[in-house]
């Protein structure tokens, strides 16, 4: 007994429908990432002087307390540390 296969398509129509898939896929335009920085957040940008500002007050302090010159506003400090608790 011989078998031929007539009408038979030699090609798989499921790997035909890959092929489409990924050609579709190929095709769509292509995303680009996009990055808005917020005008608050640029704001924020300007912490580093801040940082550098910080440690010259630091610094100041520092030499105000080892040459002995360096002097606490005890109102100061009272309406600070009320305000702090108070919160």
């Amino acid at each position: 007994m011989k078998i031929y296969n007539y009408g038979v398509n030699k090609v798989n129509p499921y790997q035909n429908q890959s092929v489409k898939t990924e050609q579709v896929k190929k095709s769509t335009f292509k995303v680009t990432d996009q990055l808005e920085i917020s005008s608050a957040a640029k704001d924020l940008q300007g912490i580093k002087s801040y940082a550098d500002e910080r440690a010259e007050r630091v610094q100041q302090l520092k030499e105000q307390i080892q040459t002995g010159n360096y002097q606490v506003d005890a109102k100061q400090l009272a309406s600070d540390i009320l305000k702090y608790y108070r919160k």
